[in-house]
Parts: C-alpha cells; structure tokens; sequence
C-alpha cells in the first residue's frame, strides 16, 4: 500500500509540476553580443579596455555557465574551459554574463585565453562540458568598427546587427509593449480562447487525478475488505490461519464449508454431537417389519 502509494504521488508530481530541466540547462545560453575593437568603451576589474563577449540566460531558471568551453576554433572546441566553483558563472533568468577576450586566463574565470582579430572574421562558439555539443556559435564579420558592438537584434532572439548603442551586461533593447498580450488582444478580443484553455487545463488535470487515485481506493478497499473479514473470524472463535505447502484449493474450500456447516448450522447448540445406538435387539437386516403394510388408525 506505502509503496502504491509513493509511486502514484510521484507520478502525479510528474504531470502537474513538470520540472522543465531542459529550459533551466545550459542549452539556454545564447551568444548575444560582442564588442571587438573596444577604445572608449567598458573596462574589466584590471581597468583595461579589451574585446568583449557577452552570453545570455534566456530561460526561466539559474543556469550554471561552469565547465562549459568557449572557443574561437572551429577545430578545438575546448580551447578554454570555463572553471567551475566559481559562484559567479551562475547566471540568473534572463540575464547577461560577460568575458574578456584578453588572452589572460590567470586574471581570472571571465577572461579568455584567445582575443578576437580586427583583420578578419572572428568565429565564436559555445560547447557543453562533454566538448562536442554545439550550444551556440555565431561568425562575426570582418571591419568591426572601434567602440560599435555586433548582437541580437533582441536578446535571445534570431537576427544579429552592429547594434546603435553598446549594452554589455545588459539588455540589447528595451521592449516597451508585449506582443504576445498585443497579439492575443486582436486575435481573441472576447477572451474565448483563455476560457477555453483554462477549462482544458482543469479537465485535464482532474483526469490526472482520476487515473492516479483509482488504483490507490481500490488497493485501499481491498486492505479494509481484508482487515473486517480477519475481525468477523475473530468474533466467530476462528483463528485465521496462512495457507502452507501446496494444497488444492478444493481442500480449503471443503475445509470452509465444514467449518461453516458447523458455527452456522441450527444444530447440536451447544456443539456436542450425539448419536443414538439402535434399541432393536435383532438385525435389521432380517426384519420384515418395513416390508408389512400398515393401515391407518
């Protein structure tokens, strides 16, 4: 029963609060943006000025950037291995991490052991901690103007440009309305497809429930079934008993009856059997008296 019940509670848990591992893993990080040639611009702990390369959560959950490999080689996909235990790799739901291109690795996890080129085209890509899953990867253009930073038009968002104003660490654009609530206003202006997803959810999720907790009252039916009958042989002066080496069941059914035959039988009360021997001193055998017609008085 403990354990029918454990699994279908887990179960349950698994229907209604899914755990959403893959929107909280690292396959949600995005490159989404880079500064090459930086003048002017952000400076890193050291106060130095250098490329830049800037890493978006986009998802719902904390996800740890530790152990992931950043590379700009397409042939060495663990050029540089982003340390783990650092707490600070941890990036928070949709927000923004940022590593410098400075060929320094000894000043610490966010900066790189390669820079990025001016001269040419500058290959970035993002590896899992197992070095051949591809995360992300984008081809920056050659001629990257000093100080004008190249990103995702919107964060995490397909579509990349030399973006107006730089915003390491930061949001690419600002969105000041949510297209989804615009789109649902002019496609469902009456609310009609809200309700009718809400009822869908709540149907489904009685449905769940339904399919959960059936097997669960049955086994627990069968317990009580089982308990009360223990209880009425107790009362009736029977001594339940576990079946033991290979009988036939015919044996315990003969076995039940007898037994029934004998506590629910109107007879012999007090449980005493008696038997009356015959009072006739000759044989039965050789008596005629049955054969002989009687008549009527």
């Amino acid at each position: 029963m403990n354990k029918l019940f454990i699994r279908s509670t887990l179960l349950l848990l698994c229907f209604i609060f899914p755990l959403g591992i893959s929107a909280q893993s690292v396959k949600a990080l995005r490159l989404n943006e880079v500064l090459v040639v930086n003048e002017t611009n952000f400076i890193d702990g050291y106060g130095n000025r250098s490329a830049w390369i800037e890493i978006y959560n986009n998802s719902a959950g904390t996800v740890n950037i530790g152990g992931c490999f950043l590379t700009d080689d397409q042939s060495n996909p663990k050029k540089y291995p982003i340390p783990r235990g650092d707490v600070k790799t941890k990036i928070a739901p949709f927000q923004h991490t940022l590593f410098w291109a400075d060929n320094s690795p000894e000043k610490g996890t966010f900066h790189v052991n390669f820079t990025l080129k001016t001269d040419r085209p500058n290959y970035l890509a993002l590896y899992d901690a197992d070095g051949k899953t591809l995360i992300d990867e984008i081809m920056v253009p050659a001629g990257q103007r000093a100080d004008i930073s190249y990103g995702r038009t919107v964060d995490g968002k397909p579509g990349w440009s030399e973006l107006k104003k730089i915003t390491p660490d930061t949001n690419n654009v600002t969105l000041d309305t949510n297209t989804k609530v615009e789109n649902l206003k002019v496609n469902d202006p009456y609310g009609v497809a809200i309700i009718v997803i809400s009822m869908l959810v709540v149907f489904l999720a009685l449905i769940v429930f339904f399919l959960v907790f059936k097997p669960v009252g049955k086994s627990f039916t069968r317990n009580q079934e089982g308990r009360r009958n223990v209880k009425d042989m107790s009362d009736a002066g029977i001594k339940p008993t576990s079946r033991k080496g290979n009988a036939d069941d015919a044996v315990y059914a003969a076995i039940a009856m007898a037994m029934y035959e004998h506590f629910e039988s109107g007879y012999e009360k007090d449980g005493r059997i008696t038997i009356s021997p015959a009072k006739r001193a000759y044989s039965p055998w050789s008596s005629k008296i049955q054969t002989m017609r009687q008549y009527p008085r």
